[in-house]
């Protein structure tokens, strides 16, 4: 099986990975027997050219037999694309991660700088030190962010830091810059931030310690992971700015606004239930898993 080529969504190929395969599989809480039993019926439906989206659904849909918490949890990724299409369900994730780390976050903030106004996606405060966080939100897999996209962060950041600092009404220190997205960034982008200074997470990176890994770590996970609601169900919930699992727990009537059965809302409860009782601290992860704890 090491001798399949998978196409991957970017249109790279790849050598088919059972230890990658199972890797993800384990992220999920699937078990050892479910994962060898999911591996197992993977591998005859594998052949030359076969592409990666067609691999997750295959083994989203066997994980959803044996559980839909895992099953949910191994949809992430996808789940951050079905966010769309604005940009402030992301925007709002990333605060909500912000805020699980001690941060004090505003959403979609106008401030001058030197030269222009800019809005800021999220604005986050901790120690009396401020940081302004650009959020690239992407519908599709496929799109990079090249070294211009961090060049334009910050020049905006640069221009709005020399105005904060100089004011004397300012109590906090606008310290830095962040850049976060849901898909990756090129090589350049990511030499040319840390060269200046300039904070990036994306799906993945920095390794380990991405944005998949982060919201694992902290169970934030967005409505979107669900799989006991359709697509439509899902934008119509976040229509009414519930952007979290927690969130919709915590307010279950959106379910009855939206018109859902109470059957069917009674088996969106009992999902829910199942993850939110994954918010417990989880052995292995420390509590400044988040990068942006060690700045």
């Amino acid at each position: 099986m090491n001798n399949i080529l998978i196409e991957k969504r970017s249109g790279e190929k790849e050598r088919f990975s059972s230890v990658k395969l199972k890797l993800s599989l384990q992220r999920s809480g699937a078990t050892d027997e479910q994962i060898d039993a999911i591996i197992k019926e993977i591998e005859p439906f594998l052949y030359n050219g076969i592409t990666s989206k067609k691999i997750y659904k295959k083994a989203f849909s066997l994980l959803k037999g044996f559980n839909r918490t895992s099953a949910s949890k191994y949809s992430l990724k996808k789940a951050l694309f079905d966010l769309g299409p604005t940009g402030y369900p992301f925007e709002q994730l990333i605060s909500a991660l912000l805020k699980h780390h001690g941060y004090a976050t505003k959403v979609g903030i106008v401030i001058d700088g030197e030269c222009v106004t800019h809005e800021i996606d999220v604005l986050a405060k901790k120690d009396n030190n401020v940081y302004a966080i650009e959020c690239k939100y992407h519908s599709k897999s496929d799109f990079v962010s090249n070294v211009k996209t961090p060049l334009y962060i910050n020049s905006r950041f640069l221009d709005i830091q020399k105005k904060w600092n100089d004011n004397p009404k300012n109590q906090t220190y606008l310290k830095q810059g962040w850049l976060v997205t849901n898909t990756k960034f090129t090589d350049d982008a990511i030499s040319y931030a840390n060269c200046i200074g300039l904070k990036l997470m994306s799906w993945d990176y920095p390794e380990g310690n991405g944005l998949g890994a982060n919201i694992d770590a902290c169970c934030l996970y967005p409505i979107t992971v669900l799989t006991t609601i359709t697509k439509r169900e899902k934008e119509k919930i976040i229509k009414n700015d519930v952007i979290l699992i927690k969130e919709l727990f915590e307010a279950p009537n959106i379910l009855k606004k939206i018109r859902i059965s109470p059957d069917r809302i009674s088996g969106i409860m009992s999902e829910l239930q199942h993850l939110i009782d994954e918010e417990r601290p989880k052995q292995g992860l420390s509590g400044d898993l988040l990068m942006f704890e060690n700045i």
